[in-house]
């Protein structure tokens, strides 16, 4: 499992996900979809796209990756988990052909996230990409549109050391003819996007260059007021200038908010019926609606504290980005890490005027707090290492006064923990 065991968990090619479908009657091609790829981004982009069209009226599949506490959080339709007696029977029915195959862990649970939604008859299903794009499991879909969030730096082993060579793995999910909706394109890796577009001859729309969005007010929510800025398919004269009202209260998503309004303007030319009203309540919702979690949460309220699964170093800066818009004393900082990356970059952009909790998640891959913590200080970074997640939270809030803030994250298996 990658994530326990890192890229040797990872299979780099479609051949066993292929092999799979075929042996289920090919279920991938059962249902309409949208593919979402991305650095940073795509989990959220992705609950929003669901909460949007289960309003909407339509059963909607949803497979994303990691969980955070239950296995069957990977696949949900119409927010609702897999059933229990689902897994087991699908292992079970599919043992012997798992056997044979001897596929990654991630390439059954695609196989079982496309053969339940094929059963269940879904409308549309909104999938996730794992890792990358091009090699990834899921990419064996036609989706009706291909969304990419973003690129930044992240599993470079696997991807490619700088942004162009991960932006191509990336657009490896752009297919013929298949409109491509790119959240975020920075003038680096924007080149890689167009060409490959014109080479598939799809239709590409780039979410930052249709939309500007401000905050206008946050509590519960936060009010986002967006306009459009040209007159395309992705920001039609009847949406110039709309104002809405959003469940997840990350600085960030006001990102993934102009994705999401491109790609249902490409979901709305494709015959879906989606109406503005159902745009708005889809996106006051997305929490309860899909069950997202681990995105600017809030876990507590005396001491405020918050966690948020950003883990590299543009998750990290949208973080930071957070935290200077909030007012306290003093921010406790509960941090956790894996081994198997370069975190020296994220260290360095810490506040060091925070006090560190270094803690490591129960799982293989872990980084060792206590190496954590050696590298921190390195970097300038005080506190001390505690033998789990939940023992340095503890600590964390115990220390805190009612004017502090406790801020808990530095991997997605942290937040794990503590949700």
């Amino acid at each position: 499992m990658f994530s326990k065991q890192g890229a040797s968990a990872i299979k780099k090619d479609l051949d066993n996900t292929l092999v799979l479908c075929a042996a289920l009657g090919n279920p991938q091609h059962q249902f309409e979809a949208v593919h979402v790829a991305g650095t940073n981004g795509k989990g959220s982009v992705s609950h929003m796209l669901a909460s949007i069209l289960q309003e909407a009226g339509y059963k909607t599949g949803l497979y994303t990756s990691p969980h955070l506490r239950d296995f069957r959080e990977r696949i949900r339709i119409n927010g609702e988990m897999i059933p229990e007696e689902q897994v087991v029977s699908f292992v079970s029915a599919q043992r012997r052909m798992i056997e044979e195959v001897n596929p990654s862990f991630f390439e059954v649970t695609v196989a079982m996230a496309f053969d339940y939604f094929a059963n269940e008859q879904v409308d549309i299903a909104i999938i996730e990409t794992g890792l990358g794009g091009r090699l990834d499991s899921t990419n064996v879909i036609k989706p009706l549109v291909s969304v990419i969030t973003n690129i930044g730096y992240d599993h470079m082993a696997i991807l490619g050391n700088t942004l162009p060579e991960i932006a191509a793995e990336k657009a490896g999910i752009i297919k013929p003819e298949v409109p491509v909706v790119i959240g975020e394109a920075l003038e680096e890796v924007k080149g890689v996007f167009l060409e490959k577009a014109a080479r598939e001859n799809s239709p590409i729309y780039i979410a930052s260059e249709e939309w500007k969005a401000e905050r206008r007010e946050t509590s519960d929510d936060q009010l986002l007021h967006l306009r459009a800025e040209k007159t395309t398919a992705g920001a039609s004269a009847a949406h110039a200038a709309i104002d809405l009202s959003l469940d997840l209260t990350g600085s960030y998503q006001m990102k993934n908010v102009k994705t999401v309004l491109s790609t249902v303007e490409q979901l709305r030319l494709s015959g879906f019926d989606i109406s503005d009203e159902q745009v708005y309540a889809g996106l006051q919702q997305v929490t309860s609606r899909t069950g997202l979690m681990g995105r600017w949460q809030t876990i507590s309220h005396h001491p405020l504290t918050i966690c948020d699964t950003g883990h590299n170093e543009d998750g990290i800066r949208e973080v930071l980005k957070n935290l200077e818009g909030i007012s306290y004393r003093q921010l406790h900082l509960v941090i956790g890490m894996v081994k198997d990356k370069d975190i020296s970059k994220v260290l360095i952009m810490l506040p060091k005027e925070a006090i560190y909790y270094f803690c490591a998640p129960d799982i293989e891959r872990a980084k060792p707090a206590v190496e954590l913590k050696k590298e921190a200080f390195a970097a300038g970074l005080s506190g001390e290492a505690y033998p789990s997640v939940k023992k340095a939270l503890l600590e964390a809030q115990n220390c805190a006064k009612d004017a502090d803030l406790v801020f808990v994250g530095g991997s997605t298996f942290v937040v794990a923990e503590v949700v």
